[in-house]
């Protein structure tokens, strides 16, 4: 199969090479001999690659420290199950689904990969792969910075960073959606993106004062530094500030800081799935291309707002 690999933790982006790597074996994975119990086969017919994941030591080494380059990323993944080993609950041969695979194993920018069958969920034939697998990273973490570490409400108002980006988008729509007022942060170019993506209003953080915005009750953060630290100190008594950036260097005075790592998660992906389906979830593709030219398309020479996908098939 054709895949994309990297080996050197210092070349980023750039170290990307399209390889021929052996096909996964089914017949392994039906045995027991080595199979690993619940894992599925999936067929890649599209895959996502979060920009920072060259620089998580997952990408790197495997759950015992030892060095597991050449090492497939992207851990996005929109596809059709084509074996089953033993274990396996929930999905069957031939079902379209969407999901996460394990940090630590290797990735989707490839034809195939196998992955926990918990890790991933049914994609209803109406949701195209490119937007399912663009859903899979991006709706999970927004859904559980909101409701799981949030406990988001209606009537909170919410400040959404990057709210025209692949995340950002995400949490502004399914904020909006829950009661809460949103507003977003970017760049003025990104100012009706954001809001045709559910902000109310919208904070160009280059030229207008993110402190004018006055108290919230949550802040949704995927910027960090600077921009992460001022927003901390917005946050209302007994508000949420959370973050996937790493832990926050500024907390509120009297409210909640929670930095997390998504997780796989069946029933939400369900969520996120249905809620697509109903036209109540847009995703942001920012670019499609294809395997031959994915190595192109996460080197681009001008930044692309959304989410890049490469389609397989």
């Amino acid at each position: 199969m054709k895949a994309i690999v990297v080996t050197d933790p210092a070349a980023g982006t750039a170290g990307m090479t399209l390889v021929e790597r052996p096909d996964p074996d089914p017949a392994r994975l039906t045995s027991l001999d080595g199979a690993n119990y619940g894992d599925v086969v999936v067929e890649v017919h599209a895959s996502g690659f979060t920009g920072d994941e060259l620089e998580w030591p997952s990408t790197w080494v495997d759950r015992l420290g030892r060095d597991r380059t050449p090492s497939i990323p992207g851990h996005e993944v929109a596809g059709v199950v084509t074996s089953l080993s033993y274990g396996t609950a929930g999905l069957s041969v031939g079902q379209r689904v969407f999901g996460l695979t394990e940090w630590t194993r290797d990735g989707t920018l490839a034809q195939y990969v196998v992955v926990e069958a918990r890790n991933l969920a049914p994609l209803p034939g109406d949701i195209e792969f490119t937007v399912g697998a663009s859903a899979a990273m991006t709706g999970l973490t927004a859904w559980q910075g909101l409701f799981e570490y949030g406990h988001l409400s209606a009537g909170h108002s919410v400040l959404v960073h990057g709210a025209a980006g692949a995340v950002g988008s995400m949490a502004a729509q399914l904020a909006r959606e829950a009661g809460a007022y949103v507003i977003g942060t970017g760049r003025g170019a990104h100012r009706q993106s954001a809001l045709h993506f559910g902000a109310h209003e919208f904070i160009d953080l280059d030229n207008d004062t993110l402190e004018d915005v006055g108290g919230v009750d949550f802040v949704f953060d995927v910027f960090g530094g600077d921009v992460g630290a001022r927003s901390a100190r917005l946050v209302r008594g007994g508000g949420t500030f959370v973050t996937v950036t790493g832990p926050p260097e500024v907390r509120p005075t009297d409210g909640l800081a929670v930095d997390f790592v998504v997780v796989p998660d069946r029933a939400q992906l369900g969520e996120i799935a249905r809620r697509v389906q109903e036209g109540r979830l847009r995703t942001h593709i920012g670019q499609v291309a294809s395997l031959d030219d994915a190595v192109a398309a996460f080197n681009p020479s001008q930044k692309v707002n959304g989410k890049t996908i490469i389609r397989m098939r």
